[in-house]
């Protein structure tokens, strides 16, 4: 298999048009002649690549214009109807298979390093539909160029990150440099025993921030104007954590991936406080926080 997608790339590529971060485009072009492979350039650090009957093969390749050079790591997640193509990443000329044809990674996110002096490339052979060659199948996936000090542990496990309490010094630079940090309850815990993570209901007295809306206001008319404003979300964790739902007030602080939230530090609210006046009192802050 290896083999037959070189020679696809060694005889003729087509240049698709896309924009910076997005592409959807398809494969009619390869019914015509079996040597084109599609190739897409996108330079956004996350998107989509969407392909419409899929033929022969796609090669994307990513050149975000990152201001920081931590953001290594590139995750993708396959959509629903992504069975039936072979992925691999092609680096420096060699291939590596990712996601072997007939597998079901739809509910999976795949990660892989991206640094070194060439930029990796996704690189997706579609296999033949012996009994209807172009019917309407649209496979594809979203990326995201993310840290590996922050990335969550998604889908395969490939980012792990260990349960252990975060430290004073991690909780202080987590309410910097975290997509979410959230002051609330655990309402409930549910489990996903295929993905081996769990996901922990949230109800939000205040949201001190958020990268997108992860977490939803809610308005209870009945109540006065100060009480009446609750946020409600949920946030992903690995199973092995043993999150339970329980009593208390907590400081949820963590990371977004493809829209969800993963958990990242969740001291208690009180524990929080101690932690940061003491480290305010000493000029050890990282950055400001407002505290109730």
């Amino acid at each position: 298999m290896f083999s037959n997608v070189i020679i696809l790339i060694s005889f003729l590529a087509l240049h698709c048009a896309a924009d910076l971060c997005n592409w959807t485009g398809s494969g009619f072009a390869a019914g015509v002649d079996s040597r084109i492979v599609l190739q897409v350039r996108l330079r956004c650090t996350e998107g989509s690549v969407r392909w419409v009957y899929p033929g022969q093969a796609l090669r994307v390749v990513l050149e975000p214009n990152l201001s920081s050079a931590r953001r290594s790591t590139i995750c993708i997640k396959p959509y629903p109807s992504f069975g039936g193509t072979s992925v691999f990443i092609e680096r420096t000329g060699e291939l590596e298979l990712l996601v072997t044809e007939g597998g079901r990674p739809e509910r999976q996110v795949f990660c892989f390093r991206a640094d070194g002096p060439h930029r990796p490339a996704i690189y997706l052979q579609a296999s033949p539909q012996s009994d209807q060659p172009w019917s309407r199948r649209t496979m594809g996936f979203r990326y995201e160029l993310v840290s590996i000090k922050n990335a969550a542990p998604m889908g395969t496990g490939v980012l792990q990150t260990s349960c252990r309490p975060c430290s004073d010094t991690e909780l202080l630079m987590a309410i910097c440099n975290s997509d979410f940090v959230v002051r609330g309850h655990i309402n409930n815990v549910s489990h996903d025993s295929q993905r081996q993570t769990s996901l922990v209901e949230v109800s939000a007295t205040r949201v001190y921030w958020q990268r997108s809306g992860v977490f939803e206001q809610q308005v209870n008319p009945a109540l006065s104007s100060r009480l009446s404003q609750s946020w409600h979300g949920h946030i992903h964790t690995l199973m092995q954590c043993h999150v339970k739902p329980g009593a208390g007030e907590f400081l949820f602080t963590g990371s977004e991936h493809f829209g969800e939230a993963w958990l990242g530090c969740a001291p208690r609210y009180k524990d929080f406080l101690s932690v940061y006046y003491k480290a305010r009192t000493e000029h050890r802050n990282s950055c400001d926080f407002p505290p109730d």
